[in-house]
């Protein structure tokens, strides 16, 4: 006999003919399986080999918990196999861009073919059926709900490096000259991209040895008193790297939002292009352009 836990933590008896059962008509099984995942829509996305050879390692693996669990729950030791796979199987999906939706289904869609199973194969006596069959769906659940939960972490996860990497995307320091780097921001300014263009900037200083920095803020739809501050942070933590700062873009509309706001930028050198804040970096660099005669 087997046993796995009620929802009250309580010990419940497995009968061993579903054991039996679950063995030897594995193939049976996973046949009615694969039905019912392409009825439900939720094998798209996955080729066909891949998708009957998770069935199949995943029928295999419950098996053997079924057979090695012992009476102990689901967190125990018996099934240890089964969670790595289905941890296993959010991850790779999380990461081919399936929903969740598809992930649990995967688990949820086999109710239908062990339910059968336990009606057609199994010596349970009738009253003890919807027993045995609760139980078979009460432990499916929980396994269901383990794998979207491990989908919803490696999603975050997948979004969260996704979003580190647009921010370093969008904040990309270009070398103009020697000893001349410039930063075109585009977007609007937060702490989190704050310390991302710092790092960045900071960093190429050091590579570079480069003397001058411009920041050039065209791209910056509106300045606020929080992005004037994070533009403040970053110019002081150029200044400390013992290179100046220029801040070029400065629109009309945007010259008037700081003035509005009263914000001290003294000492900080503007341009209203880039351009124009290039050819300053220049003249300090103690270089001049000249057109060609």
């Amino acid at each position: 006999m087997n046993f796995f836990p009620d929802e009250t933590g309580r010990m419940s008896q497995f009968d061993q003919s579903i054991t039996d059962a679950l063995i030897e008509q594995q193939s049976s099984i996973q046949a009615a399986w694969l039905a019912t995942l392409e009825e439900s829509g939720a094998v798209r996305g996955v080729r066909a080999d891949e998708l009957k050879k998770q069935t199949a390692d995943f029928l295999k693996l419950f098996s053997e918990g079924v057979v090695e669990s012992g009476g102990d729950y689901w967190g125990a030791n018996g099934w240890a196999g089964t969670r790595e796979f289905l941890e296993a199987l959010s991850h790779s999906r999380a990461l081919q861009g399936l929903d969740a939706q598809q992930t649990a289904t995967f688990v949820f869609s086999l109710k239908r073919p062990l339910f059968d199973l336990l009606q057609r194969e199994t010596s349970v006596p009738p009253a003890s059926l919807v027993t045995q069959i609760t139980l078979v769906s009460e432990l499916l659940d929980m396994m269901g709900l383990h794998t979207v939960r491990t989908f919803q972490k490696a999603r975050e996860s997948v979004i969260k490096r996704q979003q580190e990497e647009l921010l370093e995307l969008s904040t990309p320091v270009v070398k103009l000259w020697d000893g001349v780097l410039a930063l075109p921001m585009i977007g609007t300014l937060d702490s989190q991209r704050t310390q991302v263009v710092m790092e960045s900037l900071l960093q190429r200083i050091v590579d570079t040895g480069s003397d001058i920095a411009i920041i050039d803020i065209t791209g910056v739809p509106t300045v606020d008193t929080l992005v004037a501050q994070h533009l403040l942070k970053t110019v002081t933590a150029i200044r400390l790297m013992g290179a100046d700062c220029i801040i070029s873009g400065v629109r009309p509309q945007i010259a008037q939002t700081i003035v509005h706001l009263g914000l001290d930028l003294e000492g900080i050198v503007t341009k209203a292009n880039l351009a124009d804040a290039f050819a300053l970096a220049l003249r300090r660099s103690g270089l001049t352009v000249t057109k060609a005669s």
